[in-house]
């Protein structure tokens, strides 16, 4: 996007947040900063838009999605920058200037409050974070040569793996095994399948 068009479309939110009192403005950047310290397990818009309506401000979903998502961006970054609550205000205030002083004020006293937790809950998801299988291949074979069968001509089973990392990027895997080492997975498998149905 060019400089132009992204300075026009921060604008434009930022002339949305100035229709917020400083109260619906703490409002609705408590929701995000509760998911965002991993509170809950996202950001009810629909409960924000209620709010709004209920306070007279009207913002169409698109107008409302755009302001969500440039409140929770910023504080996602400036959580990884690790930013104080002034190096976040003036980070906004480079992006636009139409920032009104009030709302820079909330925004200041949010992240001063809630910073370092936010900070802490990102390291924690940045440690915790594994990749996701989405596709698993098998095949059986027979072997001719190989390090763990005693025999030639054993058979033995070949998985591939494929696997989404965090980071969006997709990863291949594959291993072979014994047909009792499968079949010691496939039972470890079965047991985790069924105490994830129990949770």
């Amino acid at each position: 996007m060019p400089a132009a068009e992204e300075s026009y479309g921060v604008n434009k939110v930022v002339d949305n947040i100035c229709q917020l009192s400083p109260d619906l403005l703490t409002e609705a950047c408590r929701h995000i900063l509760t998911f965002l310290q991993g509170q809950t397990r996202g950001v009810n818009s629909a409960e924000i838009s209620d709010r709004f309506q209920r306070a007279g401000v009207r913002l169409d979903h698109e107008a409302l999605q755009n302001m969500i998502r440039f409140l929770m961006l910023s504080f996602r970054s400036a959580g990884k920058s690790g930013l104080s609550g002034d190096d976040l205000v003036s980070r906004l205030e480079e992006g636009s200037n139409k920032w009104p002083k009030a709302s820079l004020q909330v925004l200041h006293r949010l992240w001063s409050e809630h910073g370092a937790s936010v900070h802490a809950q990102q390291e924690v998801q940045a440690m915790l974070s594994i990749g996701q299988l989405v596709d698993l291949q098998w095949k059986l074979g027979m072997a001719v040569s190989s390090d763990t069968c005693r025999s030639l001509n054993s058979p033995y089973v070949s998985l591939l793996l494929k696997i989404v990392e965090p980071s969006g990027q997709i990863y291949h895997r594959s291993f072979e095994m014994t047909i009792p080492q499968f079949q010691n997975f496939h039972k470890q498998f079965k047991e985790m399948a069924a105490v994830m149905e129990t949770v």
